[in-house]
């Protein structure tokens, strides 16, 4: 069934909550300090959160406006920015980096032939991050423009042949932010914050550190290794020359703003054009028989389900970041998280899962249960095999498994047979399709506990309660 984005939005928003609770409950499995996340739907902010703490060192709870460092979502940026330059007849794909970094002629003339299209698309072949990387650990300084330069001219500057492979490169795209520099004739910073931010009113949304801001920052976070339980803080440092490539900070919110900025028909930051042609395959990852990934300019590609999405992933340290867009059905998914070990990319892509399958709910007729009748029977309940949602998608009851990180690949639809008992659809499965489950109601009107495929159920505090008790020697029987 095709929906206009603004009957999306309404399904969208009337699932948030369940949603939110999901989100919620994978960060604490996960032992993630903070997650933020924001979903838009064509002009509506649907769900817009901040969940667990900014700073674990400090207890300082996070919420909407604690800034992140995005990462690798610099590379959208930059790549919006070259295409703006494009149709201002500033620059050309095909132009040789070397026109606009002339640097490069006398000292890696290799390098100095790849293109902007080449660059864009991780088609030039050029060396990934350098020989030393250590600025990634903090050890050292990110490089400045003469020593990204001295890393292009160094032996290993260049990897591969052009278009020989796809090569990521995070000094690729260094490169292209002093073309640029050079095209505008303004500084990158500058260039991406009037052409790109400004244009769009992201107060929360900036090219690299701004000190000024300091205090706004979510703190990053060590990863757990071993067993460990505590994490330590990582703070934030200048990406100096690396900003084209790297340095962008964002919100949730700010990064579905963006997002939307790229839907087909949105036209104040590119052209139709222009946006198709970042959104078209560029490159191909396939390597050792696994699934071959797509890559645009500037863009990661994907197909879930129906959904052709874009977007990019941002990896920093301390902050792990993902945004996935659906140019077409106007859909914005960005979840930041502030760990080094982080689950950005699955729980972006278990908040789509989910809201996919509210969509997938059959139209409703005469016959069909009014959604507000049906929010007595959802909770989240536990046993010892672990916890179980009913959850109101789409205006049908589902039973979900919240500990799945994709937990849309496992359910069952629920109808209500009579003021206590709900009936699990008749479907081929290894669950307890077409079984009962009974609720017991308290003297307040909510459920005390459930019976799911013949199982007790609790509500988890209580399960949790009592566990110890249920499963201590000779309690069984």
């Amino acid at each position: 069934m095709s929906r206009t984005p603004e009957q999306v939005a309404d399904v969208a928003a009337a699932a948030a909550p369940y949603l939110e609770s999901w989100l919620e409950h994978q960060r604490r499995r996960q032992r993630v300090p903070g997650v933020q996340a924001a979903i838009r739907v064509g002009d509506r902010l649907v769900l817009d959160t901040a969940l667990g703490q900014a700073d674990a060192t400090t207890g300082e709870p996070l919420t909407g406006r604690h800034l992140f460092r995005i990462a690798s979502h610099s590379k959208t940026f930059t790549a919006t920015a070259v295409l703006q330059l494009v149709e201002a007849g500033r620059m050309r794909l095909d132009d040789p980096i070397g026109r606009w970094v002339p640097e490069l002629a006398d000292r890696a003339p290799a390098a100095a032939a790849v293109t902007v299209r080449e660059l864009l698309g991780h088609q030039a072949g050029v060396v990934r991050d350098g020989a030393d990387t250590d600025y990634w650990q903090l050890l050292h300084p990110f490089p400045d423009a003469a020593a990204l330069l001295d890393i292009v001219a160094a032996p290993g500057g260049l990897t591969f042949g052009r278009n020989e492979h796809f090569k990521y490169s995070n000094i690729g795209y260094s490169l292209l932010g002093l073309a640029i520099e050079a095209a505008s004739g303004r500084p990158y910073n500058t260039f991406v914050q009037q052409e790109v931010v400004e244009r769009l009113g992201l107060a929360d949304t900036g090219p690299e550190l701004d000190p000024a801001r300091e205090a706004e920052y979510a703190a990053g976070h060590t990863g757990l290794f071993d067993g460990e339980t505590t994490r330590l803080r990582v703070d934030h440092v200048d990406t100096r020359a690396m900003a084209a490539a790297t340095g962008f900070y964002s919100t949730a919110r700010d990064l579905t703003s963006y997002g939307a900025a790229h839907f087909t028909g949105d036209p104040t930051l590119l052209t139709d054009e222009s946006k198709r042609l970042m959104r078209r395959p560029e490159s191909e990852v396939s390597a050792h028989g696994r699934p071959a990934r797509r890559y645009g300019l500037g863009l990661d590609l994907d197909t879930v389900g129906d959904r052709k999405l874009v977007g990019h992933s941002g990896g920093y340290p301390g902050h792990i970041t993902r945004t996935w867009i659906d140019p077409e059905a106007q859909v914005v998914v960005s979840v930041l998280t502030n760990s080094i070990d982080g689950p950005a990319d699955s729980l972006a892509r278990g908040l789509l899962a989910l809201l996919d399958l509210a969509l997938d709910a059959p139209e409703r007729d005469e016959d069909t249960p009014d959604p507000a009748s049906l929010s007595r029977w959802t909770g989240r309940w536990a046993d010892l095999w672990g916890p179980a949602d009913v959850a109101l998608l789409g205006g049908r009851l589902v039973m979900l498994h919240p500990n799945a990180p994709a937990p849309a690949e496992e359910w069952l639809e629920l109808t209500v047979e009579d003021d206590r008992t709900l009936r699990y659809e008749s479907v081929a499965g290894f669950a307890s399709a077409g079984e009962t489950v009974e609720y017991e109601w308290g003297p307040d009107g909510t459920a005390t506990s459930i019976r799911a495929g013949g199982m007790t159920m609790w509500p988890t505090e209580a399960f949790l309660a009592g566990r110890a008790r249920q499963v201590a020697p000779g309690s069984a029987g």
